[in-house]
């Protein structure tokens, strides 16, 4: 019998990546977590490992690009970041890491290897009702703990940066441990030309445009701040153009569907015509919708980064957004910004776009520059360097 010929040793240092944000439907870390470790994985500065609890969803793109796979069962995410994770990571003849990342905001208390950890927010602390009890119990406990032991800290802002060496001063008395890179957009969101627009707004049956929320439809989204912004500017003007909701209910989001119901049922002043809520869409749907829309409006309580606002820019859509948080650091001045508690104020910046297409376009032209700057290879040399200082 001839022998298999033996496996190449692999000469760089390999990463293991916690891929728990896949587990699910892929939402605002779960993107970060696939398309920056997609981009790195291109780079081929070193290899990777992806590791989770369950088989991570849409990983098959990941592993196309050269990311080995692996999950080892476990009824909860936390337990096996816990427990099953670090002895994974210890495995000798090869079969080990050299680094872990993870995207994921905590680390293992007992971690054999150096790790970096990437924070999108500190809402665990900060907005503890807009989370669900499992979610803060998987994090709060080791949140500081993390942050001490990593080698590097990565945020995803400077606001999230502010926030994090304001309440863990002590794990960041060494500047450098600290690092700030912001997200990429997917080359998916482009502006559309006249005719490719006018197409999808007739698909959608909003031939003369609409206005875009996507996102989890949850409080802290403030969706129905847009709701009630909307209907109050229908009530002034029925010319409004429509709403569009895009994305999946969340946490707490019982008293929204409510109040969609009852709108559906009174059907106040063409409510249900002009009020389209889509649900979960696919990435092609997604930035078809960007690309036809109006105006988009993401008044959001509080974000770490705010994906949303930067692909709507790149979509050349003019946007409405949120005074706080990551949200005017990200928008560059290339949006309007509104109090999100004050749905006339979000009403008042919409209706300012659609009275004055001029600034729409001038907006529009703006949010499309300022989109250039996030690229998930940007991004990705970035991390690098932060893996070879982290093993340094």
């Amino acid at each position: 019998m001839t022998a298999e010929p033996a496996r190449p040793i692999d000469p760089r240092p390999t990463v293991a990546v916690d891929l728990r944000a896949l587990v699910p439907e892929a939402t605002g870390i779960g993107v970060y977590t696939r398309e920056l470790l997609g981009a790195l994985a291109a780079r081929g500065g070193f290899s990777y490992l992806g590791l989770a609890h369950r088989e991570p969803r849409g990983a098959a793109g990941l592993a196309e690009a050269g990311v080995r796979i692996e999950h080892q069962p476990a009824p909860l995410g936390v337990l096996w970041q816990q427990l099953r994770l670090p002895r994974r990571l210890a495995e000798g003849e090869g079969r080990g890491a050299d680094l872990l990342w993870s995207p994921l905001q905590t680390l293992p208390v007992r971690c054999p290897v150096p790790a970096v950890v990437t924070v999108h927010d500190l809402t665990v602390l900060l907005m503890p009702d807009a989370h669900r009890a499992k979610v803060r119990w998987s994090q709060v406990p080791f949140l500081e703990r993390s942050l001490e032991a990593a080698r590097r800290v990565v945020a995803v802002s400077e606001a999230t940066a502010r926030d994090l060496r304001f309440h863990f001063p002590q794990a960041f008395r060494d500047p450098a441990k600290l690092r700030v890179i912001h997200h990429g957009v997917s080359p998916l969101f482009r502006p559309a030309g006249p005719e490719e627009r006018d197409a999808i707004r007739n698909e959608l049956g909003c031939p003369e445009g609409y206005l875009l929320y996507t996102g989890t439809l949850e409080p802290r989204k403030n969706v129905e701040g847009v709701l009630d912004a909307w209907l109050a500017l229908r009530h002034a003007d029925p010319a409004t153009p429509p709403l569009v909701l895009a994305g999946g209910y969340g946490w707490r989001s019982k008293p929204l569907v409510r109040k969609i119901e009852r709108l559906r049922r009174r059907d106040e002043a063409g409510a249900t015509r002009d009020l389209k809520v889509l649900g979960r869409v696919d990435d092609e749907t997604l930035a078809r919708l960007y690309r036809a829309a109006t105006v988009f409006v993401y008044p959001s309580f509080y974000e770490g980064f705010g994906l949303p606002i930067a692909e709507a820019m790149a979509s050349g859509v003019p946007v409405v957004t949120s005074d706080r948080s990551s949200l005017p650091e990200v928008s560059g001045g290339a949006a309007l910004t509104a109090r999100p508690e004050d749905p006339g104020h979000i009403g008042g910046a919409i209706r300012h776009l659609l009275e004055n297409p001029g600034l729409a376009r001038e907006l529009a032209e703006k949010g499309v520059e300022r989109a250039r700057g996030f690229r998930w290879e940007k991004a990705a040399q970035q991390m690098e360097e932060v893996f070879r200082e982290a093993l340094e």
